[in-house]
């Protein structure tokens, strides 16, 4: 199946919402800034606008595997990779420091990428990107544990993403145990890092 993107991606800023600043949000978030300048560089009219999303402090364990120094410990995880990022590449993108909970909307995004590690904020996503009155146009959903991983980008139903057979399916639709929130506790390693480093060891 061949995917048009939706054509006002092109026509002006892009605002991208990265839910989760651990590992893989952390590396999602330094390599963002290389594709506002390539699209700039071909035309684009405005490039992304990206917002990071996360409630966490950094904790001493983060410096181990996650971009973080221990002049950082006690800081949010958001706020740091934020600020860093717009010293280095003259930007002006912002963090929110807290947690995305249910019931809670996504507001003037187009494309949320999610960075989170249990089924439960999962299906927090899920749910704010999905339904009537929601208008997110992406959700491009990454993870992985032990031994696997997915990186799915999927088009949520709501107003701006009709039913439709051309639609992309998100992680929710292709993978439905992926938000069962029941199945959080099931032996798969957390965002510790040293029971994730000692896994990896055996």
């Amino acid at each position: 199946m061949t995917h048009k993107i939706h054509p006002e991606l092109l026509q002006r800023r892009v605002r991208v919402l990265v839910v989760g600043c651990g590992g893989n949000g952390s590396a999602i978030a330094g390599g963002l800034p290389y594709l506002h300048q390539a699209l700039l560089a071909c035309g684009h009219p405005g490039g992304l606008h990206v917002t990071l999303m996360d409630g966490d402090l950094v904790s001493p364990l983060n410096c181990l595997r996650q971009p973080f120094s221990a002049s950082e410990v006690g800081l949010y995880k958001s706020v740091v990779l934020v600020n860093r990022l717009n010293l280095f590449w003259d930007l002006d993108w912002e963090a929110v420091p807290e947690h995305l909970t249910a019931g809670k909307r996504i507001e003037r995004a187009d494309v949320v990428i999610g960075c989170v590690d249990i089924r439960a904020a999962r299906r927090v996503i899920a749910d704010a990107v999905t339904g009537r009155d929601k208008s997110v146009g992406y959700w491009f959903d990454l993870g992985n544990n032990a031994d696997s991983g997915q990186f799915i980008l999927g088009e949520p139903w709501n107003w701006r993403n009709r039913r439709s057979a051309q639609r992309l399916r998100t992680v929710a639709e292709l993978f439905g145990e992926i938000v069962d929130a029941s199945l959080d506790d099931d032996g798969q390693p957390s965002c510790s890092a040293a029971e994730a480093l000692d896994r990896q060891l055996y």
